[in-house]
């Protein structure tokens, strides 16, 4: 059954709408969680690029609502080099997807997406992740 997405588009939100979006959520998730991230930069494109599809593994470029690019802070050392900052891929068209199959709201899809892979920089499991977003 599909439903009607929530929230007050006509049209289909926008890379603009979806960073809009991820700003204001990473507002509202615990300050505690993001003070060591530090050097994060969120980007929103369309599609993972070919390369990320191969990379991951992906059978279509709806499987992945968005990706960690860094490395995680359980994995880190002073040796690593830094060849900028870590990044937070959010794909809009799949994210677009998944909000009109599930009929969730829009914002808290974006804020699911990105407590999941900012869990990823801190190596936290699911269940982990899962408590955090029951936090405000």
């Amino acid at each position: 059954m599909i439903r009607k997405p929530s929230g007050p588009h006509t049209v289909p939100p926008t890379v603009e709408d979806l960073e809009r979006m991820a700003e204001e959520a990473l507002d509202t998730i615990p300050a505690e969680l993001l003070a060591p991230v530090g050097n994060l930069v969120i980007h929103v494109e369309d599609f993972p690029d070919e390369d990320t599809e191969r990379e991951m593994e992906l059978e279509s470029p709806f499987d992945l609502l968005g990706l960690y690019r860094g490395v995680d802070l359980t994995r880190q050392s002073v040796a690593d080099l830094r060849g900028g900052p870590d990044m937070i891929f959010l794909y809009r068209r799949p994210i677009l997807d998944y909000w009109c199959e599930t009929g969730e709201e829009l914002p808290a899809i974006v804020r699911h997406v990105l407590i999941h892979e900012i869990g990823h920089h801190f190596g936290f499991s699911d269940d982990d992740m899962e408590r955090i977003e029951t936090m405000e």
